[in-house]
């Protein structure tokens, strides 16, 4: 890093700035009033795993307006990460000249290109998943796909923006380049990076508990609700961010993460006995499909992620 063995940033000063970029992005939707939700007071006994109706007066995530403020606030809240990012590698750095200073901040971000086949590692792990689509005629110019509906309605609405294009590229940005950009200025190892890094990306979805145990009635079993899913979201968005951390710190750009995490936005979570319930003659095909998939990516993994020049992943 610059030609100095010694870390321009402490592991505690990567830490706070870690947590610091955590509190920016996900505060930012409280900090605008508009993007604030708004439940009612009341408490709703419902059966168990039922959701409630919205109220008249209540602000859910859902709703357009929510949506446009959300978008707002986080594409602001990246911006002042980047920024952020930026000051702490001026004082960081000697080089006084502009230019220098902003190209050597836009490698560490990421961005910069990758090698094409780090885009494909993710629609290889989802074979199971595409080949189900594909027995189904939906997948893209079949026989049951639309382009209305399948396109400009799903990724053009309010709601596909932010779960497609905006929600995968400000949070990479922020968890997986600003993060590692200030673990990487405090020479932390690769596996710090990889599965210490994560938890902070998981740890920022936690206040999705407060819609949860509001939109199941504020009972104890809406609190028990929040409370299991909570925990399964910080769980599985962990891991998740470990395998973005790897592409990232393997390809050196943000291309690979986000465009993982847009694929995985796409296709949701694989749920192969579902699909086999609904195709039982197609058994074995699913699930060769599935396994093809998986046994791809374990050993395309490595190879397929690297891009040559990658700043965090110098081969010796």
């Amino acid at each position: 890093m610059y030609g100095n063995t010694k870390p321009f940033l402490s592991i505690t000063s990567a830490h706070l700035l870690s947590g610091l970029f955590a509190f920016i992005y996900v505060g930012s939707i409280y900090a605008f009033k508009n993007a604030r939700l708004r439940f009612s007071k009341r408490k709703v006994n419902l059966p168990e795993g039922q959701a409630r109706l919205k109220l008249q007066n209540e602000r859910w995530r859902d709703d357009p307006d929510v949506i446009k403020a959300r978008l707002l606030a986080v594409t602001s809240a990246t911006l002042i990460c980047c920024l952020i990012v930026f000051v702490v590698m001026k004082n960081s750095n000697r080089d006084d000249e502009f230019h220098n200073l902003t190209t050597d901040a836009w490698l560490h971000l990421g961005f910069t290109w990758s090698n094409t086949l780090s885009l494909l590692i993710t629609p290889l792990l989802f074979s199971g998943p595409l080949y189900v689509q594909f027995l189904e005629k939906t997948l893209p110019f079949q026989k049951d796909w639309n382009f209305q509906d399948d396109v400009l309605f799903r990724f053009f609405s309010i709601v596909g923006l932010r779960n497609y294009f905006v929600a995968p590229i400000t949070e990479e940005i922020v968890f997986r380049a600003c993060v590692l950009t200030v673990y990487h200025l405090a020479d932390a190892s690769r596996t710090k990076m990889i599965f210490l890094s994560p938890l902070v990306f998981g740890a920022a979805h936690v206040h999705h508990a407060f819609e949860t145990y509001h939109r199941y009635g504020r009972t104890a079993i809406a609190a028990k609700r929040a409370l299991i899913s909570t925990i399964i979201q910080f769980t599985y968005t962990s891991i998740f961010g470990f395998y973005c951390c790897y592409l990232f710190l393997r390809s050196g750009s943000l291309l690979p993460p986000i465009a993982a995490h847009m694929f995985c936005n796409i296709m949701g979570i694989p749920q192969p006995n579902y699909e086999i319930s609904l195709m039982p003659h197609r058994k074995l095909s699913i699930s060769a499909a599935y396994l093809f998939g998986i046994i791809g990516f374990v050993f395309m993994l490595k190879p397929w992620s690297y891009t040559d020049g990658s700043l965090y992943w110098q081969r010796n």
